[in-house]
């Protein structure tokens, strides 16, 4: 299965044909796999590695990915009027990159220990907590990670008034790439949320707090912004213990934990205990 342009899951048939691109993936609980060296060769059989189209290489998968991980022939790329061949970028979000100035809207992170720990559930708890307080126009960028129109859905289905991820900056993960482009990447992406007029800008960083190039970013986004509010999502309370941890030393102290770790009283007890720091069941509360 694959996402359609809507979220959809649409399930693939042999003989199907649909739009992807390849790209790298690092998952730590769905796949991993790349771009292979010289790129897609047409006739060739690659991997989707993720729903959202990239093809790649393979190199490990898990149970969880069984739903999208299949093979697929590349039969070649897409060109234009112009004979040219078409690229993400070439739908990026125009004049990212050229600062026009930052509004100073205040700003909350959102970060993770793992994949599927409840990075989006409390991105959207936030939100809707911002609506609520009248902050009108919420604008959201997931930062890194894998692309995904489903969770861009979720947040405009609740009430976002802007949803930026990857993709409109030219990649279809952040997965992979060299770390000086990433720099340049990751600030036209910050160019375009930080200068959009906003009351609030949340950030979501897909992945977990090594990969993704996540460190990149905060260091980035930290050159713009000393100040912000924090939530860290985490499986358990010592993997919470070192979120805080690692995300203190690079300047952005943790506010609010959550995640998993907030399941039961005893391990939310224990994870405050453990952190110095309050934590909040999202998923619930």
């Amino acid at each position: 299965m694959v996402e359609d342009t809507f979220g959809r899951a649409m399930t693939l048939v042999p003989g199907d044909l649909f739009l992807g691109t390849t790209g790298y993936r690092e998952s730590t609980r769905w796949a991993v796999g790349g771009t292979p060296k010289g790129g897609l060769k047409p006739g060739t059989t690659y991997w989707v590695i993720a729903e959202c189209g990239v093809v790649g290489d393979l190199e490990a998968d898990t149970p969880m990915s069984k739903t999208f991980v299949a093979q697929a022939r590349y039969l070649g790329a897409i060109t234009g009027d112009d004979s040219r061949v078409i690229s993400l970028s070439d739908f990026a979000v125009q004049g990212a990159g050229q600062r026009s100035g930052d509004h100073k809207a205040p700003l909350y992170i959102i970060a993770g220990t793992s994949a599927e720990v409840g990075k989006t559930t409390a991105g959207i708890a936030v939100l809707r907590t911002l609506l609520l307080q009248r902050y009108d126009t919420v604008v959201v960028l997931k930062a890194t990670g894998t692309s995904s129109i489903t969770e861009i859905g979720l947040y405009q289905d609740h009430g976002a008034a802007q949803v930026f991820d990857c993709v409109d900056f030219g990649l279809p993960t952040t997965y992979g790439s060299n770390p000086n482009s990433m720099k340049h990447f990751f600030d036209k992406a910050l160019d375009a949320c930080l200068s959009t007029p906003a009351d609030a800008v949340l950030v979501e960083c897909g992945g977990d707090l090594l990969g993704a190039n996540v460190p990149i970013f905060l260091r980035r986004l930290r050159r713009r912004r000393a100040r912000a509010k924090v939530v860290l999502a985490a499986a358990d309370a010592v993997g919470a213990w070192g979120g805080t941890q690692m995300l203190r030393k690079m300047g952005w102290p943790v506010d609010l934990i959550t995640g998993p770790c907030t399941d039961t009283p005893t391990l939310q007890q224990r994870t405050e205990v453990l952190c110095r720091t309050p934590a909040m069941n999202m998923s619930r509360d």
